[in-house]
């Protein structure tokens, strides 16, 4: 082997083992303590879980709803201000989930840019589970377009032209000619805005609070264990957290195995 090969492989590896070194170690100490157990029956963290799982399908519900139509336009589509769109579309990625948890009070707030229209409508959002949610989308929300956007983008005109040669509505164009072709990067979008929605801690707990039984997520958890002093809770309620990521990640990898043996069989 060369050596520029030997340091390419060397390269590769001590990044790869920095990124997985931390979470296998993670585990390994949740398993090898047996906290683990102890952590899925606890109540704080049962609650959690569904407190997490259930924000983050509704607000990746929100983010395929109106992020679609919006990754759509960007890559279709050039209007005046689309740069502007594009830029407060990318701006959640690089603003601190504390900056954003601050803006969306400034917003959603009591006394909040909206906070008096809110509230005549009997509306109160901060530290409620739909703050959880609108924290969610608002960080996770650009993985999905951008993805998207890329995805749609890339789909050749021609068969969408030829598709509606043969007949096919707009929609129907849209349902079984962009759609189809698109689904990787739809996916990973999802996949990836999901994650992030699921780990989303900063933007939470300054717009949601970090109620128990409420708005407490499972990163929240691990917060309030670790800084109440209790370690092996805090790296249990990680544990759980780090293995229903892997689930969906795993489940998304075979998903696309499979689509690829079927497509490999179809062709």
């Amino acid at each position: 082997m060369t050596r520029p090969r030997v340091a390419v492989a060397i390269g590769a590896a001590l990044l790869a083992g920095f990124l997985a070194l931390p979470v296998v170690t993670l585990v390994g100490r949740a398993l090898g303590s047996g906290t683990l157990a102890g952590a899925i029956a606890s109540p704080t963290v049962r609650e959690a879980l569904v407190l997490s799982l259930a924000t983050t399908a509704a607000s990746l519900s929100l983010i395929v709803l109106l992020g679609t139509p919006l990754a759509f336009l960007l890559a279709r589509r050039r209007f005046p201000g689309s740069g502007l769109v594009e830029t407060a579309v990318d701006l959640p990625l690089v603003l601190p989930p504390s900056v954003a948890g601050l803006a969306l009070l400034l917003v959603f707030g009591r006394r909040g840019l909206l906070g008096e229209s809110l509230d005549a409508a009997g509306l109160a959002i901060p530290f409620t589970a739909l703050a959880v949610v609108l924290a969610q989308v608002f960080v996770a929300a650009p993985f999905y377009v951008r993805a998207a956007r890329a995805g749609i983008a890339g789909v050749p005109r021609d068969l969408e032209d030829a598709a509606r040669v043969d007949g096919a509505s707009e929609p129907g164009v849209f349902r079984h000619v962009m759609v189809p072709l698109a689904a990787p990067s739809l996916a990973a979008g999802l996949v990836m805005s999901w994650a992030r929605s699921l780990g989303e801690f900063g933007a939470t707990i300054l717009f949601a609070g970090n109620v128990a039984g409420r708005t407490q997520t499972l990163p929240l958890v691990v917060y309030a264990e670790f800084g109440a002093g209790d370690l092996d809770a805090a790296i249990a309620a990680a544990t759980v957290l780090v293995l229903a990521a892997l689930g969906v990640l795993v489940a998304v990898r075979l998903g696309r195995r499979g689509r690829a043996l079927d497509l490999a069989s179809a062709g």
